[in-house]
């Protein structure tokens, strides 16, 4: 991975790079920080460094994730009676090879494996023990990076402690996470701590000028709603143009009002609950962040603050003014949780439908709460 590749965070490339050169790398290192922010391109970028130092042609190789001494642990599921990363290692070289910032939703929907839990298992340390014992192939260091270190299981995450404590010599080993209460706080107190941060809007907006043309508007409405995050920004933008969730959300708040009155239209947020829940999970995972923006702002609608509405449904003869005054402070918070539960619930392969019918019914009962 090429350093002018990654997106911002020129202060800690810098950081990095210094390291390398004054020879103070840390045999253990955590990225911490949202995939979106740039962890694995970093620590990627830091490993080609490492072993370019030691080797000039090791760069490509490493860009190519097909150096000898570059290894990789990640998240997968049980086949057969193991559960090894090199099993699936070709899918995840092909997925971050396309995008080197891929999210762990993005893993979990190229292996299709919605309904599968996927972990990092004490077999998977055993293997790496197995290869980290051996010798380099080019004499200088072997690096092996652990992606979404936070979903280690308990046994692999006390397999681990015991790697760190007594690494074999010239080891370096880059843990990436996104949450540090997931991890062992002994492996933490043996790691150093590299925070990444999430991007300045500047950054993004270099970032996303330099490679897409998009008009003024429509990157004023992604970088507000990305937050920093690169993976946000991008799934923002493929959702340009698509009407798809703009007419499921107003296909939901036009049902959910005449639910009070009419029952029989609970029927359509029964066959709305139905379709979506066939969706893979990142999809729904989006729309109901789709669905909390579309809330929040017509809240922001209602108060008068019309210049922070960066976004607004129109087609369809949706009446985005007379929506708005139906979302206020009484009502904002219990809707957004309520979102909040759905994702959560999803999160850990609750029944699709039964999470979406339920939403969908609940909303019906808050949009009519008096402000």
């Amino acid at each position: 991975m090429d350093w002018d590749l990654i997106a911002g965070q020129q202060l800690l490339k810098d950081q990095l790079k210094k390291s390398i050169q004054d020879q103070r790398i840390s045999h253990a290192q955590l990225f911490l920080g949202k995939e979106g922010y740039g962890t694995l391109p970093l620590a990627l970028a830091y490993a080609a460094e490492i072993l370019q130092q030691e080797n000039p042609t090791a760069a490509h190789r490493v860009s190519h994730l097909n150096h000898v001494d570059l290894h990789f642990s990640f998240p997968v599921f049980n086949q057969g009676k193991s559960s090894l990363s090199q099993q699936f290692f070709y899918q995840f070289r092909e997925m971050i090879l396309t995008n080197p910032y891929s999210s762990y939703d993005d893993w979990s929907s190229y292996l299709e494996s919605e309904n599968k839990q996927l972990f990092i298992s004490s077999d998977e340390v055993d293997e790496q023990n197995k290869k980290f014992a051996l010798k380099s192939f080019e004499g200088g260091s072997k690096i092996l990076i652990i992606w979404r270190a936070d979903k280690l299981n308990a046994p692999a995450s006390n397999k681990l402690l015991k790697f760190l404590e007594e690494p074999p010599e010239k080891t370096v080993i880059l843990l990436i996470a996104e949450n540090s209460d997931d991890l062992l706080p002994t492996i933490l107190s043996r790691t150093q701590l590299v925070e990444v941060p999430r991007l300045t809007d500047g950054e993004l907006y270099d970032h996303l000028t330099s490679k897409y043309t998009l008009s003024d508007e429509q990157l004023k409405s992604i970088i507000h709603q990305s937050q920093g995050n690169l993976n946000t920004a991008l799934r923002l933008m493929n959702q340009e143009g698509s009407t798809e969730f703009e007419e499921l959300f107003v296909q939901w708040v036009r049902d959910a009002f005449q639910v009070k009155k009419r029952p029989e239209f609970l029927k359509n947020i029964i066959i709305w609950a139905r379709s979506i829940a066939a969706w893979n999970r990142e999809k729904q995972k989006n729309f109901l962040d789709y669905c909390a923006e579309m809330f929040r702002l017509a809240m922001i609608q209602n108060y008068g603050a019309e210049n922070l509405v960066h976004r607004k449904i129109e087609g369809g003869g949706f009446n985005w003014e007379s929506f708005s005054k139906f979302i206020h402070g009484a009502n904002i918070e219990s809707i957004i949780t309520e979102i909040n539960d759905a994702d959560y619930h999803l999160q850990r392969n609750a029944n699709a439908k039964i999470v979406w019918t339920d939403l969908g019914i609940k909303l019906s009962r808050y949009i009519h709460k008096s402000a």
